[in-house]
């Protein structure tokens, strides 16, 4: 599905149905260098039992018009550009790793507009080292590979994403790849920037008014589950409700462990959802 926001073509996949802002909406939003595809298997789900769905390409990014934003605020203010110009006043917003920013800093904004906030894989500082700054600026296929390996808790995820056979490792640098290629010069580096630079996570934590799920890897190496404690102790202060899941998975929960990440947003995602039936597998 395409918009049009800021002058520029915004591409959301829906699932695989058409989209209707009548139904609740679920945004997914992706994380550097990557794209909508990152929630293939959670998106169709949603889709199918009771959402409707909008997986957003950021600005820059594969199929998005640019240039990419330097800022997760720009990136926050563009979100609400986009359910503007999808119809849609109330979503709840799932993000993963820089998404997970986008999507904190989006309902601390917006709050009346936030009914459910997800936050995959994120951290309260999301600093990035200056090593892998002067990687993903000079040495792109570099900072790359670097951030494949790191991703991974291990070479042969069981059941893997959809099933066996699927090569992890080998789908994620293909896609980060392509981003790159479709991207402007220096999209990661812009991406990383845009996360180190970054300060305002517990701030905007005080300002959420919905309920929050932090979705967390025990084996993740890019932002270990500590880095989300902050986060966590943040809510408690604002009295803002939340629960913190950990799975048995790296940094891409999506594809380590895709149905219990399923499973567990889907859950958080229906409650007080009176619209989203019950899954059914």
């Amino acid at each position: 599905m395409i918009f049009e926001v800021q002058h520029q073509p915004v591409y959301a996949y829906t699932g695989g149905k058409p989209f209707d802002p009548s139904l609740p909406t679920a945004v997914f939003i992706h994380g550097a260098e990557h794209d909508h595809s990152v929630w293939g298997l959670q998106t169709r789900y949603f889709a199918h039992h009771g959402f409707g769905v909008l997986a957003v390409d950021l600005p820059g990014h594969h199929r998005s018009g640019g240039p990419a934003l330097t800022s997760i605020g720009a990136m926050a203010q563009w979100l609400a550009a986009v359910l503007d110009a999808a119809g849609v006043t109330r979503a709840c917003v799932i993000g993963h790793s820089m998404g997970s920013l986008v999507a904190l800093e989006f309902a601390a904004r917006y709050p009346e507009r936030a009914t459910h906030l997800a936050l995959l894989a994120t951290a309260a500082p999301m600093t990035v080292s200056d090593t892998l700054l002067d990687a993903a600026l000079n040495r792109e296929p570099e900072a790359i590979a670097m951030v494949n390996q790191w991703s991974h808790s291990t070479l042969a995820a069981k059941p893997s994403s959809p099933g066996p056979g699927f090569w992890l490792h080998g789908m994620n640098q293909r896609l980060m790849e392509r981003v790159s290629a479709t991207g402007e010069p220096h999209l990661f580096h812009t991406d990383f920037a845009a996360c180190n630079a970054y300060a305002d996570s517990l701030p905007s934590a005080a300002q959420v008014r919905c309920p929050v799920l932090l979705l967390v890897g025990k084996r993740d190496m890019m932002t270990p589950p500590r880095a989300a404690q902050a986060l966590a102790q943040a809510f408690d202060h604002a009295g803002v409700a939340h629960q913190t899941v950990t799975l048995d998975a790296g940094h891409a929960l999506m594809t380590e462990q895709p149905d219990a990440t399923l499973d567990t947003l889907f859950a958080f995602a229906k409650h007080s959802t009176k619209a989203a039936p019950s899954p059914q597998r």
